[in-house]
């Protein structure tokens, strides 16, 4: 088991000059960046409002997990986490069922699945609401059309 522990409970940003701390750490390691201070730059940019932050936060936790795999485990809940503020809800859940699988009472995790699971239930009515809605008005258009026909012959 790594030292790293996953002890955020909430995704609230950090301040500014928080997260401006991770970053000129980040940028002073450079090249030869740990992995501990890449991880703290990354958790930092995936608690972000900003969107751009937020890829670059996934981005990085990828390259580790991707990496470094005896630190797999601390990026899966921030690669969830981050794929779900930016909307990529399949890889969301696919990182967060990787970590359910090898923890299965983490409750970050279990909170994070529901979370997951109800936003991709809400768009999933919102995109058949549409597919209906543009359903209804082919019809209607299409009947339009079909009257106007019938009155031409």
């Amino acid at each position: 088991m790594s030292s790293w522990v996953l002890v955020d409970t909430q995704s609230s940003p950090l301040k500014p000059a928080e997260l401006q701390v991770l970053r000129s750490q980040y940028e002073k390691e450079g090249e030869y960046v740990g992995l501990q201070t890449k991880f703290n730059y990354a958790w930092g940019l995936i608690k972000s409002t900003a969107r751009g932050e937020q890829q670059e936060g996934v981005r990085l936790l990828s390259e580790i997990f991707r990496n470094s795999p005896d630190r797999r485990r601390e990026c899966l809940y921030y690669l969830a986490l981050g794929n779900f503020k930016l909307g990529n809800f399949a890889e969301a859940r696919r990182y967060n069922e990787l970590l359910l699988d090898i923890e299965p009472a983490n409750l970050q995790a279990g909170s994070l699945k529901g979370l997951i699971d109800d936003k991709v239930a809400r768009e999933g009515l919102v995109g058949a609401a549409i597919v209906g809605g543009l359903a209804i008005a082919a019809g209607v258009a299409g009947s339009f059309m079909f009257r106007a026909a019938q009155r031409k012959r």
